[in-house]
């Protein structure tokens, strides 16, 4: 049950960080303010999200979920979620609006990162494939429907329903939660340390995304990304990012990190240049092009299962190589066509090889990480590979709009399709490299554990 509890959490959560992009230009109408203003609907949570993620992950590992506790961070977080989301959609003004977004995105990190720790303690080492499959398939899923849900629900009934479709999912997962979970103490209060750990981080990853958003109408504001430096240098500095240096440094998964963030990036890179090709260059309804590209989320729901299931007796490694290389190889299929055959169906089966891939990877990837995180630090495991995704999700439409823009109408489409399959590519080698790690440590050390590999388990 809490397994199901988790998947339903990690899809909403990234159904909410895409759905609301559908209801810009309505927000930017109704509530009369620019389209770059209306952008911090979708902005405002990305940001709290991706800030909050390494704080929130150092302080439930710091025992707000020890025991009993699980439960009430997670009434906390699917409240709170829900009623920013609340105060969403009845904002009267932008900042009102922007505001209860960015509170959102905060308990939204806190979701994303209770999804893997919930899944971590309720099934036992041999299962924890399958069980990862659930969350990693239905997270992404959330992210590729959103937009689809959000434009149904923004001809019919407006924009604020867009930001109110998850209340009753909150409230059913509430329930199931009060219900299942052991009874408990209250999470620790965070403290200022986290806040300024937060606040350092936010700062960069702000100027990150205003960098990447900006970028591809004036080149110029990439120098945006320089002010990040000193913000991410100083908080490497803290005792903060000690525990995440360390699960980095500990165990022999820290490409996959690398390798989330990657095919995150190719993923919506992909689904930025297939569904704008599409309506733009061959002439596609919404209806038409949303059928087209539902082939890749379909495919992907289906071989999640698989994919854990491969995970449990071959081990989360080779599962993960093996479904990323083959999401790689649909996106590499995909930049071949030529810029006159993108027809329906060419586009449809090369997008269901890529998320068949996607499907295949996602659980032994999220299985890898967390099984070979040190002791007392599956917190700061599920926050990172949160923030690597939270980070290629957030790259990849920036990306391919720069690489578009620079190569012109006549190649732009191509080119940003190879940068995605260049993407895809890029994650399988990381997956594939294995760090070589000491095992001749005191027994019993933290550093002697992590050493041991998922697929050696």
């Amino acid at each position: 049950m809490l397994v199901a509890v988790a998947g339903t959490l990690s899809f909403v959560a990234m159904l909410d960080m895409n759905i609301a992009t559908m209801a810009l230009a309505d927000i930017s109408t109704d509530l009369d303010v620019s389209p770059a203003m209306a952008q911090w609907t979708v902005l405002g949570y990305q940001l709290a999200v991706v800030a909050l993620l390494l704080p929130v992950g150092r302080w439930l590992d710091g025992g707000a979920t020890g025991g009993a506790g699980l439960r009430s961070a997670l009434v906390l977080a699917v409240c709170g979620f829900a009623l920013c989301g609340l105060l969403a959609a009845a904002a009267p003004w932008m900042a009102w609006l922007a505001a209860a977004r960015i509170a959102q995105g905060s308990f939204g990190a806190l979701l994303f990162v209770l999804v893997p720790v919930l899944v971590m303690r309720s099934v036992p080492p041999e299962l924890r494939g399958r069980a990862m499959s659930v969350p990693a398939t239905l997270g992404p899923l959330g992210a590729v429907t959103g937009p689809a849900i959000g434009g149904v629900l923004l001809d019919t009934f407006g924009w604020r329903a867009v930001l109110l479709v998850k209340l009753p999912v909150c409230l059913a997962v509430l329930l199931v939660a009060v219900r299942v979970m052991p009874k408990g103490g209250r999470p620790a209060a965070p403290g200022r340390q986290p806040l300024t750990d937060a606040a350092l981080v936010g700062s960069a990853v702000a100027a990150l995304l205003l960098a990447l958003t900006l970028a591809p109408t004036v080149p110029a504001w990439l120098l945006l990304v320089v002010a990040a430096l000193p913000p991410m240098l100083w908080w490497l500095r803290r005792p903060a990012a000690r525990p995440v240096l360390d699960v980095l440094r500990a165990s022999d998964a820290s490409g996959a990190y690398g390798a989330v963030c990657a095919l995150a990036t190719a993923f919506a890179a992909m689904y930025y240049v297939v569904a704008l090709r599409l309506q733009s260059d061959s002439g596609l309804s919404a209806t038409a092009t949303g059928l087209t590209v539902l082939s890749f989320p379909l495919a992907m729901g289906l071989m999640g299962p698989v994919g854990g299931r491969v995970a449990d007796r071959y081990g989360p490694r080779p599962a993960a190589i093996v479904g990323a290389a083959t999401t790689a190889l649909g996106l590499t299929l995909l930049a071949l066509i030529g810029g006159d055959d993108w027809t329906r169906g060419d586009v449809a089966w090369r997008l269901a090889l890529a998320g068949a891939g996607m499907g295949l990877y996602g659980g032994p990837t999220q299985t890898l990480v967390m099984t070979a995180a040190p002791p007392g630090a599956v917190g700061v495991a599920g926050s990172l590979v949160q923030l690597s995704r939270g980070l290629g999700f957030a790259l990849g439409p920036a990306l391919a709009a720069a690489v578009w823009g620079l190569a012109g109408p006549a190649h732009g489409a191509r080119d940003a399709l190879v940068v995605s399959a260049a993407a895809g590519w890029l994650g399988v080698l990381l997956l594939a490299t294995r760090r070589t790690t000491v095992r001749g440590g005191p027994t019993g050390s933290p550093a002697a554990a992590p050493t041991v590999s998922g697929a050696e388990q």
